[in-house]
């Protein structure tokens, strides 16, 4: 994927979380949300200096940029894993991979093959706070109708099931 087409979809599918979060929060007409808005990009092969916040002076970000500095910049990440299916289950679940079988494998070969359904999620969890959660682009943790997006806490979903795409 060039640098280009990465750039757009992730402007896309920010500008796409942004609109989706800003629709029907508020419990009432004339009521304020108290709640924040709440946006998370996880991107694949994203390093710290590949946006503009963070030092990138090649590619230009604007739109994620303009994000940070209206929100919170985060300075010190750490991943749990160099694979995507076992970083985004440790993500989703707040526990570490590994004690998922979901979280062990790499590429995913068995189906079914997903977090368990009982298992509380970060979408799930802020549901029940009252948020709208949506997730827009790679789900890479199970299909559905067992281990989909929507069986694991989003209200919405929007993008690709699996791995290996090229967007």
């Amino acid at each position: 994927m060039t640098s280009n087409s990465r750039r757009n979809f992730l402007i896309g599918s920010s500008a796409a979380i942004t609109l989706l979060s800003n629709t029907g929060c508020a419990s009432g007409v004339g009521k304020i949300n108290r709640q924040p808005n709440i946006i998370f990009i996880m991107a694949d092969d994203l390093g710290y200096a590949d946006i503009g916040v963070y030092g990138q002076h090649y590619i230009k970000t604007p739109h994620i940029d303009s994000l940070a500095r209206k929100g919170v910049m985060l300075t010190n990440g750490y991943s749990n894993s160099c694979n995507c299916s076992p970083t985004r289950t440790a993500l989703l679940t707040g526990r570490y991979q590994h004690r998922f079988l979901v979280g062990l494998e790499e590429p995913l070969v068995r189906l079914p093959l997903g977090v368990p359904k009982e298992q509380k999620t970060m979408p799930s969890r802020l549901r029940d706070l009252g948020y709208h959660t949506s997730l827009i682009g790679k789900w890479h943790l199970g299909s559905p109708p067992v281990h989909g997006p929507l069986q694991h806490g989003y209200d919405h979903f929007f993008g690709f099931l699996s791995g290996a795409i090229d967007y």
